[in-house]
């Protein structure tokens, strides 16, 4: 048998993200779940017939997914949180929606929204957090000490008749048991000390129903995703591996399980993985290639070995000639028989084609390769290690990867010069905290419990259609200029109205908080079609970094001095921060991330001193990605967080005493990092901590933050509209271990996404929780902010 090809995933949105066009339709009740599950089927069938032409040999099933997979996978264990009233029978795709997104009163958004008790329940949706160090969002599965796992849906198993009916040849792919249990939380009260893996023993037995179940149906293979690998473990979670595969393979009539772990190399748990009795290994060759002369040389003899040879995290063409050396490396090992050639990882994190991007830059454009063409690198790498290529294909993908590294485009000798010329005193504010806190609070006079929001204001269809009439000559930039000046002020009085007491202007004029920015800075590439899906039908269109990076002209200006002119109220100047450009976007892989960074942020410096200049008193650099780029092992930490700590001072210290700093942060667990965001040194940071009802913020607590914080009270991820109550009581909880005079009351994050109809009464609430919260503390010594 010749080497094999496959791939982990495979993008679910469609070229055209058909599927947040049909989904979004569905929740508005505008789409029956019939058609909406037809969508999904037409995608599946495309991608699968996309994936045989390219030269795949196995495609995968089940990496499909009308929200995430994960959530998929806590609806096929039956594991739904009580707080949902499931009834116990199949969880359907409705469930999945109201534990993504959580639920109203009375639900309109389903098909049986009259009949059904569940759609009638008011209740906060799970968690959400980051997929590793990737701008993707998983819905965290929640455990309990007494919860128990039942086959609850039959997902996995029609996808799987569906791809066989088309005569492919298939893969199933599930999240693995142990990958399951560490990226879930415990909730409910049971005790802190639980041990998620203690219910390993209640778990396995549904994934021994559906290896049995999937092995008499025809299944030949099935890929378990077990990342955690790439994960620090303890001893004993390496034992529970060890003993939960060796129960899995002995399962009757199971496909051959191949176990799949990306996103770093193995490093402890390496020996784990190669003892571990299962068919095959898949292995990350692109972010752990430092271990590949190691694994090759300890790898069993009984096993397959799937190498990630195509990087499926960015968009650059593959070396052909590099990843050639590194397969003839591992053919010598292990046999042209055993071993397959995949992605380093899905291919869920790649824009779809470059086939519908035919206005990019053609120079460059020949460097970049989206999923269809990773598809196709993998095929033709496969003939080239065969000998079933031609070589002239080899010479044509080193004499493209030349062009890149000599083109003009690359390098800028000013913004190498400007970053030579860097002193430590350009990372450090004039003052400490607690000085510029009584500046800034003369300054703004600001009541106790000031309320903000973070930054973005809903994105209505008719701000979409005009951005699109102006891209197209429609509508002239008279009009469009017009059109946004009317839209900021009706953003603005209705902010004056309600009475928030730190307004923003929208953030109208942009598409994207990353896409904006890089729109106006040198050194970046836009796609029209390039998008990536960030959670449920949320997707976006990261930027690719193909050079030096500086910024020409200011950027945000005139609608931040437009803005000031419509309030009285201190307008909070909105920037994104540069480790969040860097990690939402597509970075150039030819020079290390921290020079990169660095890069950024002088361009960010040049427009928070231009912000000053203009008046604005408040400024937000958000890093909501700031944790995301954190490594994945905890001894590459301190490496990574000094760089980063270090470009956000770069961007924000050039500025006096009075003029406060604000970032954001939003979806990760701030203990671990707390002492870096720190030593950031914002004046105010706003979080999330809505969904987890506060637990977030015990990091904040622990550590004895010594800045100011606004724990977020108003989950902008779900349809739902809280209560004045709800967001009083978050802010109590707050409130009994912070200082009143630190404490702000804001969203968790923008409300870009959010209608008007569900922003307005949600804000009126917050808004009002801050009066009753300040006429509760009416004491003097408690009213008094500085």
């Amino acid at each position: 048998m010749k080497t094999r090809t496959h791939l982990l995933g495979y993008p679910r949105i469609g070229e055209q993200r058909e599927l947040k066009k049909a989904t979004e339709l569905y929740w508005k009740g505008k789409l029956s779940r019939a058609g909406l599950e037809a969508v999904g089927r037409n995608l599946r069938e495309q991608n699968w017939k996309k994936q045989i032409a390219a030269g795949i040999d196995l495609v995968p099933c089940n990496d499909f997914s009308f929200y995430d997979q994960i959530l998929d996978a806590t609806c096929l264990f039956g594991n739904v949180p009580e707080r949902f009233a499931w009834d116990g029978k199949a969880a359907d795709l409705d469930t999945r929606f109201r534990i993504a997104r959580g639920t109203h009163h009375l639900s309109t958004t389903s098909d049986h929204a009259n009949e059904c008790k569940n759609c009638h329940i008011a209740t906060y949706a799970s968690e959400m957090t980051k997929w590793f160090d990737t701008n993707y969002h998983y819905i965290v599965p929640e455990f309990k000490s007494t919860t128990e796992f039942k086959l609850s849906d039959t997902k996995i198993f029609n996808e799987y008749h569906e791809v066989k009916a088309l005569g492919f040849d298939a893969k199933p792919t599930l999240i693995g048991p142990l990958s399951y249990l560490k990226l879930g939380k415990v909730t409910g009260g049971t005790s802190s000390n639980f041990d998620r893996m203690e219910l390993l023993d209640r778990l396995i037995p549904v994934y021994e129903e559906i290896l049995s179940r999937l092995g008499n149906e025809g299944a030949s293979w099935i890929q378990l995703d077990e990342p955690i690998l790439a994960l620090d473990l303890t001893d004993k979670e390496r034992t529970h591996y060890q003993r939960t595969y060796e129960r899995l393979s002995q399962v009757s009539n199971s496909p051959k399980i191949l176990v799949a772990t990306y996103f770093g190399g193995l490093r402890q748990n390496l020996k784990a993985a190669l003892d571990s009795p299962v068919a095959g290994l898949h292995f990350d060759a692109v972010r752990g290639r430092n271990e590949l002369s190691e694994l090759l040389a300890k790898f069993p003899s009984n096993k397959i070995l799937s190498l990630g040879i195509v990087d499926g995290r960015n968009i650059w063409k593959n070396d052909f000639e590099d990843s050639l050396g590194i397969l003839k490396q591992a053919t010598s090992a292990v046999g042209e028989d055993r071993l397959w050639i995949a992605p380093s990882c899905s291919l869920l994190h790649s824009p779809v084609t470059l086939r519908n991007e035919p206005d990019l830059d053609g120079e460059i454009k020949d460097w970049l390769a989206f999923a269809d063409e990773k598809m196709i690198e993998v095929d033709t790498l496969r003939n080239l290690l065969t000998g079933e290529s031609d070589l002239n294909v080899l010479q044509a993908n080193q004499e493209s990867r030349e062009r890149r590294n000599t083109s003009t485009k690359i390098r800028d000798l000013g913004v190498q010069a400007r970053l030579k010329a860097i002193t430590p005193g350009d990372s450090i504010r004039t003052s400490p905290f607690a000085n510029r806190q009584s500046l800034q609070h003369e300054k703004l006079k600001l009541p106790l419990y000031p309320t903000t929001t973070i930054g973005s204001f809903p994105q209505t269809k008719d701000i979409r259609s005009a951005r699109a009439k102006w891209k197209k000559g429609i509508m002239s930039n008279a009009e469009y200029d017009a059109f946004l000046k009317k839209e900021t002020e009706h953003c603005v009085q209705f902010q004056n109205r309600i009475g928030i007491d730190m307004p923003v202007h929208g953030e109208f004029e942009r598409n994207d908080m990353v896409e904006y920015f890089g729109e106006q800075l040198e050194g970046f590439l836009f796609t029209e079609n390039g998008w990536v899906q960030s959670y449920g039908s949320r997707c976006v269109k990261p930027p690719i970094i193909y050079g030096d990076v500086s910024r020409p002209n200011p950027m945000t200006i005139y609608w931040s001095k437009f803005a000031q002119t419509l309030t009285q109220r201190p307008m909070k100047g909105m920037l994104t921060g540069p480790v969040t450009i860097l990690q939402w976007s597509f970075a150039r892989n030819d020079q290390p991330r921290d020079v990169t960074a660095r890069q950024i942020a002088l361009a960010i410096r040049d427009e928070v001193i231009d912000l000053e200049k203009i008046g604005i008193a408040a400024i937000q650099i958000d890093e909501p990605a700031f944790r995301e780029g954190l490594p994945l092992r905890e001894e590459d930490w301190p490496t990574y967080l000094a760089w980063a700590v270090d470009a956000f001072r770069l961007c924000s210290s050039g500025v006096r005493d009075d003029t406060q700093i604000h970032t954001h942060m939003c979806y990760s667990e701030f203990n671990d990092i707390i002492e870096a965001i720190a030593a950031m040194d914002a004046d105010v940071i706003t979080i999330e901590t809505s969904r987890s009802n506060m637990e977030l913020l015990d990091a904040f607590v622990d550590f004895d933050y010594p800045n100011e914080i606004g724990p977020g009270v108003y989950d902008i991820h779900s349809p739902r509209v809280p209560t004045t109550e709800e967001m009083e009581k978050l802010m109590e909880k707050a409130e009994a271990v912070l200082q009143r005079r630190n404490l702000w009351v804001n969203p968790d994050c923008g409300l870009k996404t959010r209608s008007w109809e569900e922003v307005e009464p949600s804000l009126i609430n917050m808004v009002d929780a801050a009066r009753n919260l300040r006429e509760k503390a009416t004491k003097p010594e408690l009213c008094e902010r500085a």
